[in-house]
């Protein structure tokens, strides 16, 4: 057993402290969302994980995938030059966390589009054939979790939408991860109307939160 883990007979194996891909995805530096993202990176750190963040509007992902980059989207093909950072960064984690705000009751469409790109066969998954059903391929990441903000209220989005962003990550993909992933998901909902203690109190549940992973 590796000297980083630690066992509890009742839960199987824990890690005491673990690589954390961080993906956040607004565009305005000085955003609640970026604010987040910074407290959850003193978070993590203060309890020992190794940390990394891709800040996708920072770095301009591009989202967008072209007719070239269809026509590639196989096992097969050779990972395209643009997405060698983030398949790498996919495959050294074992905890995936994102940071984003909740707009149109989903992902903002540059995180979207990474998961377009970025989670693509041989690298998310293994495609289905005649022969063989489709399977994961991180099992490498064994936590997800999601840290958003929403424009509406908490009862709007899930029970008159569907909450489809919160089905996209933590059953779309977790399915590509470890058997028994765990996963948290964490919102402040009606963003715009509140108060800046209402903020500090998220900021202080996210870093509780993070505090105690793993879960």
């Amino acid at each position: 057993m590796s000297p980083r883990s630690i066992y509890h007979a009742d839960k199987g194996l824990q890690f005491s402290k673990i690589r954390l891909l961080l993906i956040h995805a607004h565009p305005v530096p000085e955003s609640f969302n970026s604010a987040l993202l910074q407290a959850l990176i003193e978070a993590a750190r203060i309890k020992g994980h190794d940390v990394r963040s891709i800040d996708l509007h920072a770095e301009r992902f591009n989202p967008v995938m072209s007719a070239d980059g269809r026509r590639g989207y196989t096992e097969e093909s050779q990972i395209p030059a643009d997405l060698a950072r983030h398949v790498e960064a996919l495959q050294w984690a074992e905890g995936l966390i994102f940071v984003y705000p909740t707009w149109w009751y989903a992902q903002p469409a540059i995180l979207k589009g990474w998961i377009d790109r970025v989670w693509r066969p041989g690298i998310g998954f293994t495609l289905r054939t005649r022969d063989k059903p489709m399977r994961p391929a991180l099992l490498n990441i064994r936590l997800i979790g999601v840290i958003t903000t929403f424009g509406a209220p908490w009862w709007f989005w899930p029970l008159l939408i569907g909450a489809p962003g919160r089905k996209i990550i933590l059953s779309g993909l977790r399915y590509c991860t470890a058997p028994r992933t765990k996963t948290f998901w964490m919102g402040l909902h009606e963003m715009e109307s509140q108060t800046d203690a209402a903020r500090r109190r998220y900021l202080d549940r996210v870093r509780a939160r993070i505090s105690h992973i793993p879960l």
